[in-house]
């Protein structure tokens, strides 16, 4: 019998989540279960899902970033239709394909139209972490040295080297030792990160010009700075735009809000399409032919999908939504109006401590409140524990108003949203509607959202080994 998609997917929708308890991570089902996200989505557009009852969510983590274009955008679906009608040859290997040679030239166009014409020459690969991959080998070959800097509570990826770099402690445990010559710098201290560079031996400053957990950067011209320690010490800047580039931060890279100029910037996530996972990292030609220094090293750094026709093609067409669509400009206006809006709920709400907005990045920092009954709520949650109350907004901004969002960091109080770049103000204002009912129902201790609280905990506790509904 031919193999028939829409048949199969009619006949077993539903059953999500018992698949996955069963063959893939049941740990997460667990937790997708007690918060609340345990939903059967049966179809997405733009910047909203639908489950099977025809309900509405919107869509505020976009695949932590991946739909900056919104979900099933028709340009690059009607790319992939017309590259697979085309029968064209595909990851021969041993040639140099047309439509990753055009994906490299925009990107290369793009950065020079940004400022950035040092960055000509692009490696193609699949993901965030493969690009973090390469930088670091790169970084070691285009400056004979072996030391690597980052930057404290930092995210690069969860491969072994760019887990290495990554400064977060919590994704560290049960998986040293890493990467050697790997160290952490905190952001902001300029002596701490000289002290290192004066030894003369670390290959690349590796950065994300706004932090993915918890949406940190610095106010002030730290970056700047940095980056002339690094040209005085013969350090390369790696900017991880991962996350923040194509347009997130309302500009098309983030490293412009400071005027950088990196010696190697990586790129994943919205250069997909929300199609077909596509990554890349752009460096200088003359770092880029150190690695590929002798005709029998062509290819001593390779990716066997990197330069696929299909994540070619939504690359393309990625870069060519964004720009004919004025989505990064988008971002920009809507990230204003996102931010004053949070600002007016911080001076509404006493348990909002600072709001952080680059673009459409967004993180809300909660603080212990005030005022009597609220600290006694607080205390109380936290006592539980550390990272729940965080949650409990989140939980209840989708068990309330159907809003996807995230915890933003591991045992710290804030929440993150990651909306798609098509937003406009109807969905800015729904976000801002939604999140100042949620904080104002916790003023109401005991109540049903404190509660939520305790029951997290003891459901958490029960462990992971639960059986799973359809």
């Amino acid at each position: 019998m031919p193999f028939d998609l829409p048949a199969l997917v009619r006949s077993r929708m539903g059953e999500n989540y018992s698949l996955h308890q069963k063959y893939l991570n049941r740990t997460l089902v667990r937790v997708q279960q007690v918060i609340g996200f345990d939903k059967v989505y049966a179809r997405a557009k733009g910047a909203y899902l639908y489950d099977r009852e025809g309900n509405e969510y919107l869509d505020f983590l976009s695949g932590f970033g991946v739909f900056s274009i919104g979900r099933n955008h028709p340009v690059p679906q009607k790319a992939i239709r017309d590259v697979l009608e085309m029968d064209l040859p595909n990851m021969v290997q041993m040639d140099s394909a047309l439509l990753s040679g055009l994906l490299a030239e925009a990107l290369v166009k793009r950065f020079a139209a940004q400022g950035a014409s040092q960055l000509d020459a692009v490696f193609l690969c699949n993901s965030g972490t493969e690009a973090v991959e390469g930088a670091i080998k790169f970084a070691r070959a285009g400056t004979g040295r072996t030391r690597l800097l980052s930057l404290g509570n930092s995210f690069h990826g969860l491969s072994m080297g760019s887990l290495s770099l990554t400064g977060n402690p919590f994704f560290h445990d049960g998986f040293a030792p890493f990467l050697p010559g790997c160290q952490t710098v905190p952001l902001g201290d300029l002596a701490a990160l000289e002290q290192e560079l004066r030894k003369g031996d670390v290959a690349a400053l590796v950065i994300e010009p706004v932090q993915g957990k918890g949406v940190q950067f610095p106010k002030d011209d730290y970056f700047v700075q940095a980056q002339a320690l690094c040209r005085r010490y013969g350090t390369l800047l790696v900017c991880d735009e991962v996350q923040s580039g194509l347009g997130r931060t309302g500009k098309w890279f983030a490293f412009e809000h400071w005027g950088l100029e990196p010696d190697i910037v990586t790129l994943a996530k919205a250069l997909s399409a929300g199609y077909v996972p596509c990554g890349a990292f752009a460096t200088r030609r003359s770092i880029y032919q150190k690695v590929f220094s002798r005709l029998d090293r062509c290819i001593v750094h390779s990716s066997t999908f990197g330069r696929n026709n299909l994540a070619c093609v939504c690359g393309l067409a990625a870069l060519s939504v964004l720009e004919e669509e004025g989505l990064v400009e988008n971002a920009a206006r809507m990230g204003e109006r996102l931010e004053q809006g949070l600002l007016a709920l911080q001076k509404k709400h006493e348990i909002v401590k600072e709001v952080r907005v680059k673009g459409l990045m967004m993180a809300v920092e909660f603080a212990e409140p005030r005022s009597l009954g609220l600290k006694m709520a607080w205390k109380t949650v936290h006592a539980l524990d550390p990272g729940l109350f965080p949650q409990l907004v989140v939980s209840q901004l989708m068990a309330k108003h159907r809003i996807l969002s995230q915890v933003a960091a591991n045992n710290a109080d804030v929440i993150k949203t990651l909306p798609p770049l098509i937003v406009g103000t109807k969905e800015i204002d729904a976000f801002l509607d939604a999140l100042d009912s949620v904080l104002s129902d916790l003023r109401k201790f005991p109540g049903p959202l404190w509660d939520m609280g305790t029951n997290f905990v003891k459901a958490m506790r029960n462990g992971t080994e639960q059986p799973v509904s359809a």
